[in-house]
């Protein structure tokens, strides 16, 4: 007699369903988050900051790309407010309703040409705002995922949210090649088809995706451990997690600081170095951008290959360990640039470099939708999660690629990876203090039961 097997249901809601809203949000909203990246470099300093001086112009460009690192925690916490006061999934419904709105209005913003300095000025503003939704999105997708994960599975519940990172860059990636190669290599030329228009596609584009979005998470329930706390929620919830879990706060952000200057330095400076002019004339590697892009989107996929590996692992293994190890091997990953970015290496060289940090990058960053949300009671544990997770990136986005183009241009590119080992070492050492998570009831709403003090007692 056959047996029919139990659904995997959450208070009626298929677990599948639950998988797909959250990867396909967190997608969205990084894919957005990536294309306006793109653009920074090839579109906006021409159409939008006209200057004499081109490095100036870019450099413009640059620090509206950066405002989003900026809005980002600001949007953890104005999000996870209404997160842990309202619940998860209208916060995240409203949180992907900011990113597509923001997405499509920087598609249709008229240029510095036909309105002048209010070009610039709205464009800065939809950044900030992109920033403020993204601040807002993970920690949301990331409980969503883990307040409603099996038994003994967590991990691999929350692998969902994190694989949104992965593709959006790769969609991101993969649209503006396209559209290169689509409109011809001289399309960003000022005369240009991508420049007079095709670069508004991958903005517009958006708005179907949203929509997915959208339709996937509206058909969600609440999650069954932010219900159950109902009664226990906070007025404040950042005042909350101050007063009474800013040692989990600073543990959280530490250890995500690896991950996120491992990610944007084999991105964003990799991507500025390897397309830099070769010496005598500068001191980069001297490829064309479409080439190294295309180096680069090999190795994103790896970068998702390796999340539910990881995931899998912090399951059986537990968190701390696996991640000692991860780390580990990031830091001995950063002492090996100036073998890997040197004047004769080959393209072959180069993919090997940017697949292991890419693998790397996949295997520490896989358990930490799990860790983070673990470190914190559920009536703050979207705020928790959220701002540890964001002010990571001001630690490490914000500031890696700055500090990498400082480091290569005056000390070399050995100094780089030395950073970056210096970087992965901190995250290193919050680990060896942190308590192991695994077993935490998420339940927990009081700070005392909760990973007691967070602090390992070795």
């Amino acid at each position: 007699m056959s047996r029919t097997r139990e659904p995997d249901l959450v208070d009626g809601v298929p677990r599948r369903r639950i998988a797909v809203a959250s990867v396909v949000g967190t997608t969205v909203e990084f894919y957005d988050f990536f294309v306006y990246a793109a653009a920074a470099v090839t579109v906006f300093p021409q159409l939008f900051f006209p200057s004499y001086d081109a490095g100036a112009a870019l450099l413009a460009s640059l620090a509206t790309f950066g405002l989003a690192f900026v809005a980002r925690p600001v949007g953890s916490i104005l999000f996870g407010h209404f997160g842990d006061r309202m619940g998860r999934k209208s916060t995240l419904v409203a949180s992907l309703l900011v990113m597509g709105v923001a997405t499509f209005l920087i598609g249709v913003l008229p240029t510095y040409q036909q309105i002048g300095l209010a070009a610039p000025a709205l464009l800065a503003v939809l950044r900030f705002a992109q920033g403020l939704a993204l601040g807002g999105e993970w920690s949301g997708a990331a409980l969503l995922a883990t307040e409603t994960a099996a038994p003994g599975r967590r991990a691999a519940a929350g692998m969902w949210p994190q694989l949104g990172a992965p593709l959006g860059f790769l969609l991101a990636t993969a649209m503006f090649l396209v559209l290169l190669n689509w409109q011809g290599q001289h399309a960003v030329g000022a005369d240009g088809m991508f420049l007079r228009w095709g670069w508004r596609i991958p903005f517009l584009l958006s708005v179907a995706m949203v929509g997915i979005g959208l339709y996937v998470r509206l058909r969600l329930t609440e999650t069954p451990v932010f219900a159950r706390a109902l009664e226990k929620r906070v007025s404040a919830p950042i005042a909350e997690v101050l007063r009474t879990s800013w040692r989990r706060l600073i543990l959280g952000t530490v250890v995500m600081v690896a991950t996120y200057t491992l990610f944007y330095l084999v991105t964003t400076w990799t991507l500025s170095y390897g397309t830099a002019k070769a010496p005598p004339e500068g001191i980069g590697l001297g490829y064309g951008y479409a080439d190294f892009l295309g180096l680069q989107l090999i190795a994103a996929v790896f970068f998702a290959a390796m999340l539910p590996i990881s995931a899998a692992l912090a399951d059986r293994a537990g968190r701390r360990p696996v991640l000692l190890v991860f780390t580990a091997a990031i830091v001995a990953y950063g002492t090996a640039f100036g073998v890997f970015l040197n004047q004769d290496s080959s393209p072959g060289l180069i993919l090997a470099f940017l697949i292991t940090g890419m693998t790397l990058m996949g295997l520490a960053f896989g358990p930490m939708s799990a860790v983070l949300p673990e470190l914190f009671p559920t009536n703050v544990r979207y705020t928790g999660s959220g701002v540890a997770y964001n002010a990571a990136s001001v630690l490490g986005p914000a500031v890696a690629p700055f500090i990498a183009a400082w480091l290569a241009a005056d000390h070399g590119v050995r100094w780089v990876g030395g950073y970056l080992s210096a970087a992965a070492a901190c995250s290193f050492l919050a680990l060896l203090v942190m308590r192991e998570t695994r077993n935490t009831d998420l339940g927990d709403v009081n700070v005392a039961d909760h990973v007691g003090d967070a602090l390992h007692p070795g």
